[in-house]
């Protein structure tokens, strides 16, 4: 696994999820946006310029990278979770550096959908080569 269509199609899985979820993308650990994107018929909230996009991608990635440093004395991170003014932004640490990130609207059940998302990205946290 780890072609580019069929992390598409995971990515397409995770979004039909809940009719609150707005986008889910796949970032490597450059940074770069690999599989994913908005749900249909939404308009991104986030800057429109390129250049802003992969920054905040890039800065994701090193974060999760950089969350690793605790993993002796409380275990991995399965996802981290930002309730913001606007939407709910979650990441998902993968193989090889690469993150899983994923908005929703406010609304969304935050104490199940994330669990749900675990499950489908499970064959993608061990053996995941991407771009």
């Amino acid at each position: 696994m780890g072609n580019e269509e069929e992390l598409e199609k995971i990515c397409q899985k995770i979004i039909k999820l809940d009719p609150k979820m707005r986008s889910a993308r796949i970032i490597n650990s450059r940074g770069h946006l690999v599989a994913g994107g908005m749900k249909k018929g939404l308009m991104s909230l986030e800057a429109q310029k390129q250049d802003e996009m992969m920054f905040m991608e890039m800065e994701l990635a090193l974060r999760v990278r950089m969350r690793k440093e605790f993993d002796s004395e409380f275990g991995p991170v399965h996802f981290s979770m930002s309730y913001r003014e606007k939407v709910i932004v979650m990441s998902f640490p993968l193989a090889n550096d690469d993150v899983l990130l994923v908005s929703t609207e406010k609304e969304l059940d935050f104490g199940k959908v994330p669990f749900k998302i675990l499950k489908i990205i499970k064959p993608l946290k061990d053996v995941m080569k991407t771009f």
